[in-house]
Formats: C-alpha cells, sequence, structure tokens
C-alpha cells in the first residue's frame, strides 16, 4: 500500500492549502482515512478522520470550522482543505488509512509520507 500526500508549502497567515493524499495498492473504498499532523518537537496529534464513505467526520478542536476532510472514491484520494490558516497549524502533516474512524493514531494500518505546511504571520 502506497499513500502519496501532497498539496503543502508556505502560506501567509489567514490563507489556505488544500491538502491531497492518493491511495494505491488496495481498495481505497474499504478504507477510512485520517489526518494527523506534526509540530518540530511535539508529538503526532489528530486532525480528521473521514468515514469509507464520507458520511460521517471528525475533527479536533483546533481545526472544527477551519479544516474539511473530504473523498473522492473514484480517485482513490482523500483531501483536506485548510483555511484561515494560523501559525500553529505549521506542521508536517499525514494521511493515514484503517480500518476504523478513530481518532487514534496507533489504530491506522498504513501511513504517507507527510508533506510539509509552513504558515508566516
Amino acid at each position: 500500500v502506497q499513500l502519496q500526500a501532497s498539496g503543502g508549502g508556505l502560506v501567509q497567515a489567514g490563507g489556505f492549502l488544500r491538502l491531497s493524499c492518493a491511495m494505491s495498492g488496495r481498495t481505497f473504498s474499504r478504507y477510512h482515512m485520517g489526518w494527523f499532523r506534526q509540530a518540530p518537537g511535539k508529538e503526532r496529534d489528530f486532525v480528521a478522520t473521514i468515514t469509507w464513505d464520507g458520511a460521517s467526520t471528525d475533527y479536533a478542536d483546533s481545526v472544527k470550522g477551519r479544516f474539511t476532510i473530504s473523498r473522492d472514491n473514484a480517485k482513490n484520494t482523500v483531501y483536506l482543505q485548510m483555511n484561515s490558516l494560523k501559525p500553529e497549524d505549521t506542521a508536517v502533516y499525514y494521511c493515514a488509512a484503517g480500518r476504523l474512524p478513530t481518532t487514534e493514531m496507533k489504530l491506522y494500518d498504513y501511513w504517507g509520507q507527510g508533506t510539509q505546511v509552513t504558515v508566516s504571520s
């Protein structure tokens, strides 16, 4: 299984980015998907998750109302739309695939390589 994350970059505070994560090697629609992030010197934290059919989502309190997770099963891709970005959103963002729609990092089976998001003040 391969998860390829993309879309990171440098943006000013208040700006937006859309991350993408494409899966290959497995049936994408069988997996719930999640996004996590890790800032320098900190642990990896949950950001958002979406069920296999897109019917249900969950978000960390810190991103609610600003970030939106979505998926396109025909394209084997999950997205993270990030609006109103803040400097504290700066981190490496990772996508993950698992059998449960959970906030628990250890319950995900497969991980992407990460994409850097930097928000300048």
